[in-house]
């Protein structure tokens, strides 16, 4: 019996939310341009996108942008989320994207830079992306008290916001560390959001902190274009 290889992937990203870079059928996704054009067709038709940064450690999937007022648009009003998240905690989850993902991409980018010079002309069409464990690092739920708690509803607004946000797979919490979870790298379109958060106050308050140096948006755009 033949299968379906590419409603057999769409239906396990739809029922998982994502699924890891490791997994045979992604694999697939990322090296057979093929199969990945019948999924992106595929989804395309049911209103829905692929997301597979060449930096994030898992692929999932999102609505097309021609078919978001569909779902987020209610009543007259724009949800801030599909997911029953309220606007405070769609906040906490931009600042966890900056505070995390942002600093990883900078050091996933430095990393790369360095592989590339070190790999010899024999190996030049070699391109190895520094994996995102390695390049993640955890924010202390202190430290954002501390720094952010103003701003997100204080502790108790937080409190209540981090377990939705960590059941939802955008974060982990492991000893009072806020780490990534596998959906934060795929939570928020780089090309929308990076300027917004470099250019923006945002920014200033990340590199006051001496979390976030200055990352161009060139960098961001040419990953994102790889």
């Amino acid at each position: 019996m033949n299968q379906d290889h590419a409603a057999r992937l769409i239906a396990r990203l739809l029922a998982l939310s994502y699924l890891p870079r490791e997994d045979k059928e992604v694999r697939r996704l990322l090296v057979d341009a093929g199969f990945r054009d019948e999924v992106e067709q595929r989804l395309a038709a049911s209103g829905l996108r692929l997301l597979a940064h060449p930096f994030s450690a898992f692929v999932g999937i999102a609505l097309t942008r021609e078919c978001e007022s569909a779902v987020f648009e209610q009543n007259d009003t724009w949800q801030s989320s599909n997911l029953g998240l309220p606007k405070d905690a769609v906040a906490l989850l931009v600042i966890l994207w900056a505070l995390i993902i942002l600093p990883k991409r900078e050091r996933q980018l430095s990393g790369e830079a360095t592989q590339q010079e070190e790999q010899s002309e024999m190996f030049e069409t070699v391109k190895l992306t520094p994996l995102a464990h390695e390049a993640s690092r955890g924010i202390p739920v202190s430290v954002l008290l501390e720094d952010y708690g103003n701003l997100l509803g204080k502790k108790t607004r937080i409190n209540i916001n981090l377990p939705q946000l960590s059941s939802l797979n955008f974060i982990e919490i492991k000893n009072k560390m806020i780490h990534e979870g596998p959906l934060l790298d795929l939570a928020f379109d780089y090309a929308e959001m990076a300027p917004r958060i470099l250019n923006g106050a945002l920014s200033d308050l990340l590199k006051q902190r001496g979390i976030l140096r200055d990352v161009t948006l060139g960098e961001l755009h040419n990953e994102e274009e790889s």
